[in-house]
């Protein structure tokens, strides 16, 4: 079964006979398709994709399962929808009411009239949770080398050094080796290790800081996604004290994801864990997200969340404490559930690193 099969059960029991993908992330994984600009056409049986002559060829090359279907200025993509519903012989169809905007809707009512646009709520997106096993090797090659990137960047951890530029050979690192950035890192230290999302700046590491990395490579597509916080030189005991829960926290939320465990409950043994040293008061957070063709994909571990684990899903485990004034810790890792627990898919070193060493 290919990914353009998968929504169309989702699709029979919503009543929905036609289906428009306009969410760039669900028209990829869906087609296979790399660009920024396209839409797919997903009817019970066949369908089409739609792009613009920026593409042209690209589509040719990407797309398998559908036909491509082009167009160029002065035509518009609403009305070259419009042309393709027509020879198609569609009368209503869904569209992805969580991803369009207003003014988008808009435009199409008047493209489309005299088809019925009918609003759906998101079909791909639960079914992109659970992953087939070539997205997930996909995922393995970018953990990977997001591990491959951390041993080569550790000799950087050093006094002197900038954050700007350990995230610049984090960069380097996988573009040279034929990657992408899942997203921007984050490199962050002394005091500014408090900053969760903390961007890189030209503060040099001292003596003392904790550091945190927070990177992934994006390979074929899907995103690894891991954080790794270490000490420059000479760790203290409330280093060690803070460092040492936040991994007791994180194993044990590993060890207790299994199908049929509720995404909050594993949140809440990370804050259990945390809050045996009072720190669970320091992770404003949650534990973490599902991870895909986007970093942070369908699926959340956190208070709030109405997510069930379930074999093929992956995940990051990210527990974190930050102390403003002094500094913070995550660890994170991704994993993939399976029938009996989950396989961690980064394995970077996890015991409190104090370097150089």
């Amino acid at each position: 079964m290919t990914n353009i099969d998968r929504p169309r059960e989702k699709m029979a029991e919503e009543g929905v006979e036609a289906l428009l993908l306009s969410e760039i992330t669900n028209v990829g994984w869906a087609t296979g398709f790399k660009g920024s600009s396209g839409w797919a056409i997903v009817l019970k049986e066949g369908g089409r994709f739609i792009t613009d002559s920026r593409y042209t060829i690209a589509a040719q090359e990407e797309v398998k399962d559908l036909p491509s279907f082009t167009f160029a200025s002065p035509t518009t993509g609403a009305q070259f929808l419009k042309r393709q519903f027509d020879e198609l012989g569609i009368k209503a169809i869904g569209f992805e009411s969580a991803f369009v905007t207003y003014a988008t809707f808009e435009e199409w009512s008047k493209a489309f009239a005299p088809i019925e646009l009918k609003p759906v709520k998101d079909l791909v997106g639960p079914i992109r949770m659970v992953k087939m096993p070539d997205e997930i090797a996909a995922i393995k090659r970018a953990c990977k080398l997001t591990d491959a990137c951390f041993d080569h960047v550790r000799r950087m951890i050093q006094p002197g050094v900038s954050e700007f530029d350990i995230a610049l050979e984090i960069e380097f690192y996988f573009r040279r080796n034929g990657a992408e950035l899942a997203f921007a890192p984050a490199v962050v230290s002394g005091e500014r290790s408090a900053r969760p999302h903390g961007k890189p700046s030209e503060r040099k590491l001292q003596r003392g800081d904790f550091v945190t990395l927070d990177f992934g490579a994006k390979v074929d597509g899907y995103c690894a996604d891991m954080t790794r916080t270490m000490v420059v030189e000479e760790a203290t005991d409330r280093h060690r004290e803070i460092y040492n829960q936040v991994l007791e926290a994180q194993l044990a939320s590993i060890e207790a994801m299994k199908p049929g465990v509720a995404a909050k409950d594993v949140d809440g043994l990370a804050r259990q864990v945390l809050g045996k040293k009072d720190l669970a008061q320091y992770f404003g957070h949650g534990l973490g997200h599902g991870l895909g063709r986007v970093v942070h994909d369908g699926g959340r571990m956190a208070v709030t969340s109405t997510d069930t684990l379930a074999p093929g899903q992956v995940w990051t485990v990210e527990p974190g404490v930050y102390i403003e004034g002094f500094g913070g810790v995550r660890i994170e890792d991704d994993v993939v559930v399976t029938e009996s627990g989950v396989e961690v898919l980064t394995h970077s070193p996890k015991e409190l690193l104090v370097l150089p060493g």
